[in-house]
């Protein structure tokens, strides 16, 4: 994805020598962490990518493949790597807001009085697996999607401020839908990308089995911190952007909408409700990060394109003649990709 028309340095007068340094390290830092994720990650090169992209920016991530594609195992082993706290979170009809916020118990004190004290819940991690989201009630589901906007727990009238950084995966098996309960739109549209995993090819398969059924796999280095990470979030939102890929990334977005007198027939034929104003953002956050590490320091409107399937693709609710003629969010973004220039 390499732009010719790159530039040496970020033009936004904000930008410190220190964040310079940074922003040329990224590509090379990178690469270190795909290789140690590549220890016990086999293939799933662009899922790495995509989820380095959004912790890259502040996003959350919907992951959607089957069972036994590593989700769990990556997003651990990224915690490991980047040396940030991690909790798993199974999602069940049974639980309840509390156990993932936390909760107030009564305890006794050395002077007999009673009094609250707040016992912190799995949230309070850096990256955390939201596992099966789509298996609990729509009040726990509110619950955690609260905690993702907000950045912080109420409980009790306090607040309750997470961690920094802070980042959620939450994923979702296409196969079984019986007793579960969707997101809504307006809490999808929370996450900034919905990826989705797909099996592993022959090859990536054999070396799976070769390297799962041996000896324990060993640590893995750690290549940044929570500090560095959250330095890099600050300098990637200072990369620029130049006016006419902004308005590029709006138009894509604004073409995804019916009721848009610019919107292509097909996405009138095929599309009911289209994207917000907050997909524009992503898109825009997101390209910055697909620039930085290709070694750019200004965005291009390849980087836009490379990021629409995953920021609109669960944000188009489709119509019953998308579903009579076979057509998906993702066949219908590519219509939209080759439609707006």
């Amino acid at each position: 994805m390499s732009i010719t028309n790159a530039v040496d340095a970020p033009a936004n007068p904000q930008a410190t020598a220190a964040d310079v340094e940074l922003l040329r390290e990224a590509p090379a830092r990178y690469q270190q962490i795909a290789t140690e994720l590549g220890k016990r990650i086999i293939g799933q090169e662009e899922v790495i990518r995509d989820l380095f992209v959004a912790l890259a920016v502040q996003g959350h991530v919907l992951m959607i493949g089957v069972p036994g594609l590593a989700k769990t195992l990556l997003v651990h082993s990224l915690a490991e790597i980047l040396d940030l706290p991690f909790q798993r979170i199974q999602f069940t009809p049974d639980l309840m807001p509390g156990d993932i916020t936390g909760t107030e118990i009564i305890e006794e004190a050395d002077d007999g009085r009673r009094q609250f004290r707040f016992v912190r819940g799995p949230i309070f991690a850096s990256l955390l697996l939201a596992d099966e989201i789509n298996r609990t009630p729509p009040k726990t589901q509110a619950a955690l999607l609260e905690a993702m906007q907000e950045r912080r727990v109420t409980v009790a009238g306090r607040s309750y401020d997470l961690p920094s950084p802070f980042f959620v995966l939450a994923t979702q098996n296409p196969i079984e839908q019986e007793g579960t309960y969707p997101l809504p739109e307006a809490q999808l549209d929370r996450f900034m990308f919905n990826l989705r995993v797909d099996y592993p090819s022959q090859d990536e398969e054999v070396r799976i089995l070769l390297e799962t059924t041996g000896e324990a796999a060993r640590p893995l280095q750690k290549i940044w911190t929570g500090p560095d990470m959250l330095a890099f979030q600050r300098v990637v939102r200072r990369v620029p952007i130049a006016p006419s890929v902004a308005e590029f990334a709006v138009a894509l977005v604004q073409a995804t909408r019916p009721a848009n007198p610019k919107a292509p027939d097909f996405i009138r034929r095929y599309v009911q409700w289209g994207a917000g104003p907050r997909a524009s953002q992503f898109l825009a956050l997101a390209g910055k990060a697909f620039a930085v590490l290709d070694g750019r320091f200004n965005v291009a409107k390849e980087d836009i394109r490379a990021a629409a399937k995953l920021v609109l693709r669960h944000r188009l609710i489709t119509n019953y003649r998308a579903e009579a003629d076979q057509q998906t969010a993702d066949t219908i973004i590519d219509r939209l990709l080759q439609t707006v220039k």
